[in-house]
């Protein structure tokens, strides 16, 4: 068995072992989430233990640091780490005093955005980047230069926040973003076998680093979505989702593969674009384009049951991996 394989085994079953301790921990701690009385179809789910994500991180760092190296494995698992705590304090915030609001949204994005720039300055100096990056569907690359500094900023920002809005059904961001961690492991999987045609044996180590990291979070997702889906035990919280939006952001920069987070993760992009398209028309004309933002509320609201929602998002996302992956070959 591959160590890639491992490496996915291995954060299964860790996530599945702590999501069994974490349960009756944050039963008994009253770690429920609040639901916003505006939604009336979640109102059954308020205090249903939330912060599970703590397990998708543990289990998913355990895996990397064990069968993981280079220095894009490390970024990546910094990266998952410290969004993993501004995710946690929020949670702390919204239990500690039942709310739904934790930190401020101006808190957030100072934080967000701390880590982003701090990222950015890595990926501009590191050698093996230079500031290049694929074009979509290509395997040539584009030296952006200085310019990827505020395009990894902005990845950051907007990816860890979408990645945040979709997590509004039972199971829809976790399987949502396993099969876009599947998808752009196949496609660094394309581009290490390139590399490694071509003699760089120094992008081939960092991109398998890059492909444990992936397979880790594959498998520490598939452990956490036997209690997330539908009807769901537990909730990832901020603590997960904004630690999964800086996974999905870093492998992808650090592949530079920044270009394909729109395309691959264009559910994602669709949960951001509708809730910001919302509140834009609603403050202009006082209408709504859509019965509820995000989209995926909005198919809730048309009688879509959550399975299917995360079924729909889960499928168009795999095919557009897979045509991103076919053009490569």
């Amino acid at each position: 068995m591959s160590n890639y394989l491992l490496a996915a085994l291995i954060a299964f079953l860790l996530c599945v072992a702590l999501l069994f301790l974490l349960l009756p921990l944050l039963k008994r701690k009253k770690a429920g989430q609040e639901i916003l009385e505006y939604v009336k179809e979640h109102s059954y789910k308020s205090g249903t233990p939330t912060m599970g994500g703590i397990a998708i991180i543990l289990a998913m760092l355990t895996a990397a640091l064990i069968f993981g190296k280079g220095k894009f494995v490390y970024i990546t698992l910094a990266v998952a780490f410290a969004y993993g705590v501004t995710g946690f304090l929020d949670d702390s915030i919204k239990i500690r005093y039942k709310r739904n609001l934790g930190l401020r949204p101006y808190q957030k994005i100072i934080l967000q955005l701390s880590i982003a720039l701090i990222v950015a300055f890595v990926v501009y100096k590191n050698e093996l980047i230079r500031g290049d990056v694929y074009i979509p569907f290509t395997k040539n690359t584009v030296s952006l230069g200085w310019g990827v500094i505020p395009l990894v900023v902005f990845i950051f920002i907007a990816t860890t926040n979408s990645v945040n809005l979709t997590d509004g059904l039972d199971g829809l961001a976790a399987s949502t973003t396993l099969v876009y961690m599947a998808g752009i492991a196949a496609i660094i999987a394309i581009v290490a076998a390139d590399a490694d045609k071509n003699g760089l044996s120094l992008y081939v180590k960092e991109y398998q680093g890059l492909l444990t990291v992936c397979f880790a979070t594959v498998g520490s997702l598939a452990g956490f979505l036997l209690f997330n889906c539908f009807p769901a035990k537990i909730f990832m919280g901020d603590v997960g989702s904004l630690a999964l939006g800086g996974v999905v952001a870093c492998v992808s920069i650090l592949g530079r593969l920044s270009l394909y987070i729109p395309i691959l993760g264009v559910m994602f992009a669709t949960s951001a674009v509708s809730d910001i398209i919302q509140v834009v028309h609603y403050k202009r004309t006082k209408r709504r384009v859509f019965l509820m933002a995000p989209f995926h509320h909005h198919l809730q609201k048309k009688g879509l049951s959550e399975t299917r929602i995360g079924f729909l998002y889960s499928t168009i996302t795999g095919i557009v991996a897979l045509i991103c992956v076919l053009t490569l070959i």
